[in-house]
């Protein structure tokens, strides 16, 4: 593997619980090789308030928002430092980091035809910190195509996952879930699918003052209310065909309380368990719809450490096994931000990276804005 480059990738997703980052070297193909090292560092309390509270417009939102983007890019930097003093790397090995950027607007197609995308980061601030090539802004060239931008990871996937010809689904849940579907011989597929966390970590906080439910324990302590549930899964994008994309621009608390309002008084515990079965229910609907000859569904994000909504897949995809991506060799939470990595070498390398069939722009595009070191 001496052919290989070394690549930083990093990942904060939408469910706004910290930082991934991971070493990982990549063939000068941008074949995969091996992932070297990784590292998770978790938002404080007050600094995931902040971010949340910018999914929203509100008072001296482009300052706020500027000041987040360096404070992103600081964040990132510690974690590439960690990266570099655990693996005893140097800064110099590095061909780029691939870095996501914080989510807080995804509108495309939207207001003006073209719409936008808004990930937070000051890419500049980051090379300047890490002495490293940034790649970053990986998604508003496919926007600019017509595409939504999202998800970027199918491509990814289908080198990874795909390498024995077996049709397969994979499904990421972060604060969204978003499906990949792999047959032989195919372009891969892919789109979100619905509320990944975000929904489940949002009630658990107001009603528990917990970041996340552990293991989705407080979802199983809980019953499903059929008729919420039934108002919940009545929203259209669930019916809208792909390419499509989402995020909290629509999953969020206020597109919630109308729905509970909507029908009886629920304990809050019951509303958790509804909530947790609409994630499981949606992502069913659309295996079941999409990927129907797949073999397996493989699980990588935050989601696959919640028990209970695994179990829950796996109970609505009986016959199909439902597994983590421990079991095809990368951990579900290194998937993504290995991913970033692999965009990076894309981009640096000149090659497109976007996949039509995913995102619906009218054609391959090199994604991403470069920083020099």
């Amino acid at each position: 593997m001496s052919d290989g480059e070394l690549f930083v990738g990093l990942m904060s997703g939408t469910s706004l619980d910290g930082v991934d980052g991971v070493l990982c070297r990549i063939g000068a193909d941008s074949a995969w090789q091996a992932l070297i090292a990784h590292v998770h560092q978790p938002f404080a309390p007050a600094w995931r308030e902040r971010l949340m509270a910018l999914q929203a417009s509100g008072p001296d939102e482009l300052h706020r928002g500027a000041l987040a983007a360096n404070a992103v890019a600081r964040a990132y930097a510690e974690v590439v430092a960690q990266l570099l003093q655990e693996s005893a790397t140097p800064a110099a090995a590095i061909r780029a980091i691939g870095a996501h950027g914080q989510t807080v607007r995804h509108q495309p197609g939207l207001h003006d035809g073209c719409g936008y995308t808004v990930q937070l980061l000051n890419g500049a601030l980051l090379a300047e910190l890490t002495a490293i090539d940034v790649v970053c802004d990986l998604r508003s060239r496919d926007v600019a195509a017509g595409g939504q931008g999202a998800p970027l990871v199918p491509m990814f996937h289908q080198g990874i996952f795909g390498a024995d010809g077996q049709a397969r689904a994979i499904i990421n849940i972060g604060g969204i879930s978003n499906l990949t579907v792999l047959r032989p011989g195919q372009p891969p597929r892919g789109f979100d699918c619905g509320p990944g966390n975000a929904l489940m970590d949002h009630w658990i906080e107001r009603h528990q003052s917990c970041a996340y439910d552990a293991d989705g324990a407080w979802a199983a302590g809980g019953q499903v209310d059929t008729a919420l549930l039934a108002r919940l899964l009545d929203e259209p994008y669930f019916r809208q065909p792909a390419p499509k994309s989402t995020g909290r621009d629509l999953f969020r608390p206020d597109w919630l309380q109308p729905r509970l309002a909507a029908g009886s008084a629920l304990a809050p515990v019951d509303v958790q368990a509804t909530l947790c079965e609409l994630t499981a229910r949606a992502i069913a609907d659309d295996v079941r719809r999409e990927a129907a000859d797949a073999t397996e569904l493989l699980v990588c994000g935050g989601g696959a450490l919640n028990r209970h909504l695994m179990a829950r897949l796996q109970a609505r995809l009986p016959g199909l096994p439902v597994r983590p991506t421990d079991t095809r060799g990368l951990p579900v939470m290194q998937v993504e931000a290995a991913a970033f990595a692999w965009l990076a070498s894309m981009q640096v390398h000149r090659r497109p990276a976007g996949e039509p069939a995913v995102t619906g722009a009218r054609g391959p595009r090199i994604l991403g804005a470069l920083y020099p070191a």
